[in-house]
Order: structure tokens, then C-alpha cells, then sequence
């Protein structure tokens, strides 16, 4: 996968890693679109996770809400705070020297009204490095991001099943199904691309519903559980990493077992300890 930095230039790489250190840009995911070059998302929460994936040539970095689950341990997203997400985000844009950084803005920081939206948005922008924000909502959240763009910031969009309005749908329920499920998740979708968004992610919705918003949209779709049709993916990284435990999404390929493998490690550090086998002698300074 490479993102293209100009049509004059297409052997000019982005998303190869150390093979380009230019930066990502929300450019970029334009022309991926219209290439039909892939996009490649992870969740990161820190500056050693951001630094790898950086490296690896992962696209862009969502510093998710999903950290309420990953790294604070709620139950869902809905308690975590700005003032939690900060800091995280700073991290992962000091790990970040190629991807695109992208902050989500946490549930109550931004419904209220556009003022709130763009000053949140703004907090963010000045005070962690990140390149861009999110925001869930379709034709609800159209004017916030129509005055955040406004104000400068570019926005990623989010729509389909959103996790902030959890209690709002019914639980983890698919959204878009049917003729009028497909007809609203469309509608939303087209909502943001007006307002100004430069990507939208659809998350939990059926393929053929996302393969006709990927369609209809000149924005890249970037899919959370939406199927193979969309210009690009992205995953937490703690559940494609088998960091996580428990039940896990049906569209998550894991392509690791940190988890187990960092239990293993414990196990074997304490019972290496408990045997007096560490510290050895090359372990001791004479």
C-alpha cells in the first residue's frame, strides 16, 4: 500500500514505512480514493505502540474513545473526558512521524452546541500535536463539523453503529440494514461529506449498505465492521493485537497474542524470581 504525493509523482510513497518519512495528509486520502489505493487505520493510546505502527507505514492513528475501555477499564466509552484523552493523544503524536493523527472527541464534549464542538476541537489541536479530529454523528452532528472545519481543523466523520450512542440504539446493534436502515446510513454519510468531513467511518453496518455509501461518496469510507468495499480499514489495535480478552467483534482478525505472550513473560519472570534463576551473574554489575 502507498499513497501517491502528486499525479506527476506516482512513485513518490506514503504508507511504506521507513521507504517515505514524508508526512500523511488529509490530501492523501483523497487521492487514495481515487487511485483505489487502501487506507490503513489503527487505534493507538501511547508513544511506543504510535512509534511501531508509524513505522510499520500504518496510515493514520485514531487516539479512540476506545480508550475508556483499553486503558482506564470502563465498561463503555461515555465516562471518558477530554482531560483524559489529551494527554494520550500527545503521546501517540510525539510517537507519530509519518501517520496522520487523529483525536476523537469524547461524548459530551461536543453535542451541546457548534461553539462547544470548535472549542473542544481547538483544545485538542493546540494542545496535543494531532493533525485532525472525530466525531460520531450523522445529520446530527453536521453543523459541528461544519463549524469546526471552519475554524481550520479537519474532520473525520463517524456514522453507522456509534459507540457513544450505545444506550441510544440498543446496545451493539448493526446499523443499516434494510431499505431504510441503508437509506438513513446514506443519508448521514452525505450529511457529513457536505459539512466538510475529508473521510467518514462506518462502523458495524452490512457490506452491500457500505458498498453504496462508498459509492455515492467522493470522501474516502473507512470501515469498522463494514466490509471489504470501503477505501479503507481500521481496528483497535488491542483487539487486532490479541491484547484484549473476552469476547471479541466478529470482524477483528487478531494477528498476534501479545496477551498471552506478556502472561507467559510474567509467569516465567516470577517463577524465575521465586528460584533465585534471576538475577544471574551476567545480570550483576562487579
Amino acid at each position: 500500500m502507498a499513497f501517491s504525493d502528486s499525479a506527476q509523482e506516482p512513485a513518490a510513497p506514503y504508507g511504506g514505512g521507513a521507504a517515505s518519512p514524508k508526512r500523511v495528509r488529509i490530501r492523501h486520502f483523497q487521492q487514495a480514493k481515487r487511485d483505489g489505493v487502501k487506507i490503513v487505520g489503527l487505534t493507538s493510546y501511547d508513544y511506543l505502540s504510535a512509534g511501531i505502527f508509524d513505522r510499520a507505514g500504518i496510515d493514520f492513528l485514531l487516539v479512540g474513545d476506545s480508550a475508556g475501555n483499553t486503558v482506564f477499564g470502563y465498561d463503555t466509552t461515555l465516562p471518558v473526558t477530554v482531560d483524559e484523552l489529551i494527554p494520550l493523544t500527545r503521546a501517540v503524536a510525539r510517537g507519530a512521524k509519518r501517520a496522520l493523527v487523529v483525536a476523537d472527541l469524547p461524548f459530551g464534549s461536543y453535542e451541546t452546541n457548534p461553539r462547544e464542538a470548535v472549542h473542544t476541537a481547538i483544545r485538542f489541536m493546540k494542545e496535543t500535536g494531532a493533525h485532525a479530529v472525530k466525531l460520531e454523528g450523522g445529520e446530527r452532528s453536521a453543523e459541528q463539523i461544519r463549524h469546526i472545519v471552519e475554524a481550520g481543523i479537519p474532520v473525520m466523520a463517524h456514522v453507522g453503529f456509534t459507540p457513544q450512542a450505545e444506550h441510544g440504539l440498543g446496545g451493539h446493534v448493526i446499523q443499516g440494514r434494510g431499505a431504510e436502515g441503508a437509506e438513513k446510513l446514506l443519508r448521514d454519510a452525505k450529511a457529513v461529506e457536505a459539512a466538510g468531513a475529508f473521510a467518514v467511518v462506518l462502523e458495524m453496518v452490512p457490506s452491500e449498505s457500505a458498498r453504496a455509501v462508498t459509492e455515492a461518496l467522493t470522501i474516502p469510507t473507512i470501515s469498522v465492521g463494514a466490509g471489504p468495499h470501503c477505501d479503507g480499514q481500521l481496528l483497535v489495535w488491542t483487539d487486532w493485537a490479541g491484547f484484549t480478552t473476552g469476547r471479541i467483534p466478529r470482524f477483528v482478525k487478531q494477528y498476534a497474542q501479545i496477551g498471552q505472550d506478556l502472561e507467559d513473560a510474567a509467569n516465567a519472570f516470577r517463577e524465575d524470581v521465586s528460584s533465585g534463576a534471576y538475577p544471574a551473574p551476567e545480570h550483576e554489575y562487579e
